[in-house]
């Protein structure tokens, strides 16, 4: 089921938090996570991670490059920061939580999947 988007900088956050239900099933082949990552997260952190999204210049602050913002953190912190959003890892709570969303196995195939893009 694919729910309409918002595109307007209020109903941002709340669009993509609620908006983003995507089916797939663990465990997650490459493919599928980039399927989603391409659906789902490319609109603000841009399909290089580099924070260049078309959404990205509507949020305040706008998300940084996966180069800078995940260097150095855990596979648990950036687990945590997709899975309950920014503010579970003291970021804006712009970044939307993805629990009831992805799946955990989904949401661990996706810090692969960033952590390759911070390269």
């Amino acid at each position: 089921m694919k729910r309409t988007k918002l595109v307007t900088k209020s109903g941002l956050a709340i669009a993509l938090a609620t908006g983003l239900a995507v089916g797939l099933s663990a465990p997650c082949r490459a493919d599928d996570t980039a399927k989603v990552y391409a659906d789902n997260c490319a609109s603000c952190h841009g399909p290089q991670g580099k924070g260049d999204g078309p959404a990205a210049a509507a949020l305040t602050p706008p998300p940084g490059s996966f180069a800078q913002s995940i260097a150095g953190k855990s596979d648990d912190w950036i687990f945590k920061g997709i899975k309950e959003g920014g503010p579970g890892v003291g970021k804006a709570p712009s970044m939307p939580p993805y629990a009831g969303t992805l799946s955990d196995d989904q949401i661990k195939a996706m810090v692969a999947y960033v952590k390759q893009l911070q390269k």
